[in-house]
């Protein structure tokens, strides 16, 4: 069978394209004709010549949300599923999720429900967007539940947002700190070492280390750059391991000013909410808290996850085991517990979620606060050393003169 490209319309005049398999292009056209289409042009799909990476096929969370929400508004109004995937296909600009959104359309004709349509693509849709769809068919309201999931990931993308603006100062400091240096190095110490050979004598320690730092740049800056390059590499490729995702989980939670506590907050978050949407979408709990742990973003919050599930699995309580696990603080247990005595779960865990929501903001202005005095003297201290660096051999010759 090939794949083939068409234009259609229906008798309401709404034009639509797409793909579709088929054996010959009169048999597309006879399977458009079936539906009650207009078929407007059938034509072969040649393949795209353009490169395509494996690393490059992302979607951006806000795009994902803003196709969930669609997704929602257009069904709630009475749209077929199969009709709205056709307009989503039409006016998606991301061309991974189109390539997607085709792919799931294409499962659904073959008769596929929505939920396990997506199911097949794990790159787009996770557990969390899978299991709400799921629960929502069930229920009979996907339109709710898509909504939930699109509360969902705008919410995750504001605390992302809020992480990224509050590393972009930093990280600019750094860069500007590093190029300076580099450039008083590159530039200035050899200026100043053709000099001091001309006075003769041993130069003082803290020159020699000057000067050892312009030879590494201009004589092996080609080693330092592969050197960095293996070493981001690496870290990479131990981050993604098994055994070294847990240890960076865990320091991530233990690094000083700050840092570890809006770590702390963001997984508490996340987690929240994320548990709240299940459980207020119908998705059994045990379930839930299996999605929960995996979306979590973070393996001490997913080793709390198996004691929460061995717990309920034994009929005991879901606050229980949570009390035990230090990343999660007091006031979370204890509403969880409160959220369980009363029936209302899901909204206790919506408010934590609100609440350390806040928080993030709260400490990222604080960490941020604490970091600007700190790289002002990091780049003092630099510039600095290697101004008086090149100054200690001129006072020295200036007092051996006197």
């Amino acid at each position: 069978m090939s794949t083939y490209v068409f234009k259609t319309m229906d008798f309401a005049g709404v034009k639509a394209r797409g793909e579709v398999e088929g054996e010959s292009k009169q048999a597309v056209s006879d399977q458009l004709k079936a539906r009650g289409l207009i078929v407007l042009e059938v034509a072969d799909k040649h393949a795209s010549r353009e490169l395509n990476f494996a690393f490059t096929k992302t979607v951006k969370v806000s795009e994902l949300a803003v196709f969930s929400r669609q997704l929602a508004t257009m069904i709630s109004s009475g749209m077929s599923i199969l009709r709205a995937l056709y307009v989503l296909d039409e006016q998606t600009e991301s061309k991974f999720l189109k390539e997607t959104v085709v792919q799931v359309r294409k499962d659904v004709e073959g008769g596929l429900s929505l939920s396990d349509a997506m199911a097949r693509h794990p790159k787009v849709f996770n557990p969390l967007f899978v299991a709400m769809a799921r629960a929502g068919e069930a229920g009979g309201m996907l339109e709710d539940a898509l909504l939930r999931v699109a509360d969902q990931l705008e919410k995750d993308a504001s605390l992302r947002r809020q992480i990224k603006s509050a590393m972009v100062y930093p990280i600019l400091v750094i860069i500007f700190a590093v190029s300076v240096m580099m450039a008083l190095v590159a530039f200035l110490v050899p200026v100043f070492e053709g000099v001091f050979k001309q006075f003769g004598g041993e130069l003082p320690k803290i020159t020699q280390v000057s000067v050892f730092m312009s030879h590494a740049v201009l004589g092996y800056w080609w080693l330092m750059f592969a050197l960095a390059g293996g070493a981001a590499l690496a870290f990479i490729k131990w981050k993604k391991s098994t055994w070294g995702r847990k240890q960076w989980d865990r320091f991530r939670l233990r690094i000083p000013m700050k840092i570890g506590t809006i770590v702390q907050q963001v997984a508490v978050a996340r987690w929240s909410r994320t548990l709240a949407s299940l459980t207020g979408a119908g998705v059994p709990l045990l379930l839930a808290l299996e999605i929960t742990g995996k979306t979590g973003g973070n393996v001490v919050v997913e080793e709390a996850m198996e004691g929460v599930i061995a717990s309920v699995k034994r009929g005991g309580t879901i606050s229980a085991p949570l009390a035990q696990a230090p990343i999660f603080p007091a006031m979370v247990t204890n509403m969880v517990g409160v959220g369980e005595e009363t029936g209302a779960l899901d909204a206790m865990l919506g408010k934590v979620a609100d609440f350390y929501d806040d928080q993030v903001g709260a400490s990222v202005k604080a960490l941020t606060s604490i970091m600007e005095p700190i790289m002002i003297i990091v780049i003092g201290g630099i510039v600095g050393f290697i101004v008086i660096s090149m100054y200690m051999p001129l006072f020295t010759v200036y007092n051996s003169i006197h």
